[in-house]
């Protein structure tokens, strides 16, 4: 793949200004991270404290996810013509608002209401920073650049997972963990605000017109690749988001597991992406993108019929840490592949990928709260166990195909 940042960089980034960014933002990105997450473990406690079934609690993840992925289709297109950066930070903002309502929320349908708002804002800030570094950082260099962000992406989802259950057996419950939150979201906010001026930004996208944002987006949607890789985005966010969900719950019917254990035990799903991020480089030079992916699914369904099959709690934490290796192994390579999807608009196409991926939680969050209450948690294990590795097996056979047949020109044309 072609050495590529964004076309008309208004300010070409020094390696330390470069650095400093990404330390930034992979701040943000830490507490976005933990937002992801927090809820997973606050299930069972936000079931027994509003008197309702555990797959009904799991609307505060299904409607966050929702509006998430929604609002990346506003949040796009406003980053390639405000600066991302910019966007980033009134998102932080925002999240810290949104994070506040929700802790001082007095009944269920309230809370969920401002989920949906938290949803909206919490949009605007890991998507478009993968889209800066995607402006910023030639592709050679891009993917162990992207793992960085990962880095902080994953301490913040792991300490999200290992907060919610910690939060959910302690005095301050939901309300606590929520308020924690706005508190870092408020911290960061202020931060990257008083350091805006020295994060250099791309050539802003002006587009003419009362649809110009639809017609951004469809512009990326015609691509075959770029379609492509939203439909594998979408999968994973189907079969591995929506299961990782309801996990800790799992493993509190099955084994009795308490709450802050069982999210403890999950948290090392993203140590195990952690791990990938630290050596992310070398594995990208030894195997190749197209055996990562392949691999990377590989992985997972032994993971997903490992946890069916386990006869003790305790295996959920070191096949956690190894589903969520193979997980980053597909995830980071549909990314950095979804960087280069329309290189002159990708804060729109990180939107995309972002509200597919997104779209898929919120779809599987669904069809897995229905099927928990009706069948159990098999089924939300062994449908994975499939699904994951065809996905990645197929998105490897498209790689090859695409490496053998496809121009460089081509392929850095998207």
């Amino acid at each position: 793949m072609p050495s590529s940042a964004a076309p008309g960089l208004a300010a070409v980034p020094t390696p330390a200004a470069t650095r400093s960014a990404v330390i930034l933002l992979a701040l943000a990105a830490f507490f976005s991270g933990a937002a992801l997450r927090i809820c997973d473990g606050l299930l069972p406690r936000l079931a027994a404290d509003f008197r309702i079934t555990a797959g009904t609690a799991g609307e505060v993840v299904l409607t966050f996810a929702v509006a998430y992925g929604v609002s990346q289709l506003v949040f796009g297109p406003l980053g390639d013509r405000w600066g991302k950066a910019r966007v980033v930070c009134a998102a932080l903002f925002g999240c810290a608002a949104a994070a506040l309502a929700c802790a001082l929320a007095g009944s269920f349908e309230a809370l969920i209401r401002l989920r949906i708002l938290w949803g909206i804002a919490a949009g605007g800030i890991i998507p478009l920073a993968i889209a800066w570094i995607g402006d910023a950082v030639p592709y050679e260099q891009r993917q162990a650049t992207l793992a960085r962000l990962l880095l902080g992406t994953l301490s913040g989802m792991s300490a999200g997972q290992l907060g919610g259950g910690l939060f959910a057996d302690a005095a301050a419950g939901w309300r606590g963990a929520f308020a924690t939150l706005c508190a870092g979201y408020l911290a960061m906010a202020l931060l990257l605000l008083w350091r805006l001026r020295h994060i250099p930004t791309a050539a802003p996208v002006r587009h003419e017109g009362r649809f110009a944002s639809v017609r951004q987006l469809g512009a990326v949607l015609g691509l075959p690749w770029a379609r492509l890789v939203l439909a594998a985005a979408l999968a994973e966010g189907v079969f591995m988001l929506g299961a990782l969900a309801y996990l800790p719950s799992y493993l509190h019917q099955r084994f009795g597991t308490s709450l802050s254990a069982a999210g403890a035990m999950v948290a090392l799903y993203s140590v195990g992406g952690l791990l990938y991020a630290l050596v992310a480089h070398h594995i990208v030079n030894r195997l190749g993108e197209r055996r990562m992916v392949v691999h990377g699914g590989i992985v997972i369904g032994i993971g997903f019929l490992a946890w069916a099959a386990m006869p003790q709690a305790w295996i959920a934490a070191p096949v956690a840490l190894a589903v969520g290796f193979g997980a980053y192994l597909l995830h980071n390579t549909l990314q950095t592949h979804a960087t280069q999807m329309a290189p002159s608009m990708r804060g729109t196409a990180m939107a995309l990928f972002a509200f597919c991926l997104f779209l898929g939680q919120a779809i599987g969050v669904s069809l897995a709260g229905s099927t928990f209450d009706a069948w159990g948690p098999l089924p939300l294990l062994l449908v994975p166990a499939l699904a994951l590795p065809l996905t990645g097996w197929v998105f490897g056979a498209a790689i090859r195909r695409r490496n053998a047949t496809a121009p460089q020109e081509a392929r850095e044309a998207g």
